[in-house]
């Protein structure tokens, strides 16, 4: 059973990190914001992103909590790993 656990934590942070890249990426380029793609990455990445922008200061023009957001993610699907990796 913690197998199955520790693989669902793991695609479901995959995903979260994979869905802020992409968020990120596309903010680069000119689409509009009524985009079902858009409007579905900013659905999944707003609830981590919007308090964390609260805390980290921008750089200039740069918003760098897309790489803060996708650091923290990283560090807790570690420790959740390491967690579940006693009951495997």
């Amino acid at each position: 059973m913690a197998v199955y656990l520790r693989l669902f934590v793991d695609v479901l942070f995959n995903v979260l990190i994979f869905a802020i890249l992409i968020d990120a990426l596309l903010s680069w380029f000119p689409i509009s914001p009524n985009s079902p793609i858009v409007r579905l990455l900013d659905d999944i990445t707003e609830p981590i992103l919007a308090p964390l922008r609260q805390v980290v200061p921008r750089l200039g023009m740069f918003d760098i909590t897309p790489i803060v957001a996708m650091f923290l993610l990283e560090i807790l699907q570690n420790i959740i790993d390491s967690g579940l990796s006693g009951y495997v």
